[in-house]
């Protein structure tokens, strides 16, 4: 059984001390939780604060995005390398990344591979638009998203990527694609894409989360899903007892041995 992620973008929200007081109040609801992995993803500006809250806290660190280059001219950019250290995960290509600041399939493939190569572990988004899903090309576009964002990947590589499955009309909107249709285009198209790249084994073992107005009220239902294994969590993380309860209920569909 692969084990569920839930992942909290916190996106540009709090300060370093409000991040450090949050954790401190979120850490003795989820921690005693260990067959969920819950990662919260700050702002750089809060990534040192954050790190060293948890530094002793089975709760990873997540950044909410990273520049291919090693270092250069890149006013304003954060590189994987100087992430060593302060996050174990990275978020690459969410939507809200090539909607405003010009995201492409190929910066997210040269994103990706510069995370593994600092060990970091990313958390690679796909997901249509509304026009899109409208005109019925779902499958195909995420499909060309995953396609694009493993080029050049090894098998051993692509095993511990996570992607997140992020239909960009239900961002933020309180709209919500409903747990069987989220659980298509994760497994179906998604797993069956990586199926296709790698083989049975990889696409097995590799975590799909969904994300899109995730909510303690319907993380349940989504999470009782067979190929959604975790979820991507917006607004709904940045409140103390929502995104506990939404590690809660996930933990009750997965015991403990």
């Amino acid at each position: 059984m692969r084990k569920p992620i839930l992942a909290g973008n916190w996106k540009m929200n709090k300060t370093p001390a409000e991040a450090v007081e949050f954790v401190r109040a979120v850490s003795p609801l989820v921690t005693c939780y260990p067959q969920v992995e819950t990662v919260v993803c700050p702002p750089f500006v809060a990534l040192p604060a954050v790190a060293e809250a948890l530094r002793d806290i089975p709760i990873a660190v997540g950044a909410q995005n990273c520049h291919w280059a090693e270092s250069g001219a890149y006013t304003g950019e954060v590189s994987a390398a100087m992430l060593e250290g302060l996050a174990q995960y990275v978020i690459i290509g969410h939507s809200e990344r090539r909607q405003y600041f010009a995201e492409t399939d190929e910066s997210v493939n040269k994103k990706l591979k510069a995370a593994l190569a600092h060990g970091l572990v990313p958390i690679v988004c796909v997901g249509e638009d509304l026009a899109q899903n409208e005109a019925g090309v779902t499958d195909a576009f995420v499909s060309g998203q995953v396609r694009a964002a493993f080029a050049g990947l090894s098998a051993e590589q692509a095993v511990g990527v996570v992607i997140a499955y992020e239909p960009i009309w239900a961002i933020g909107t309180g709209r919500n694609a409903t747990p069987e249709v989220a659980n298509r285009v994760c497994g179906h198209v998604v797993r069956g894409t990586i199926r296709q790249l790698y083989g049975d084994a990889v696409a097995d073992a590799i975590r799909i989360q969904y994300g899109g107005s995730t909510n303690d009220k319907n993380i349940g239902e989504l999470m009782a899903m067979t190929d959604i294994d975790g979820a991507l969590i917006g607004g709904a993380s940045l409140k103390v007892d929502v995104f506990a309860t939404m590690v809660r209920v996930t933990a009750g569909l997965y015991p403990q041995d």
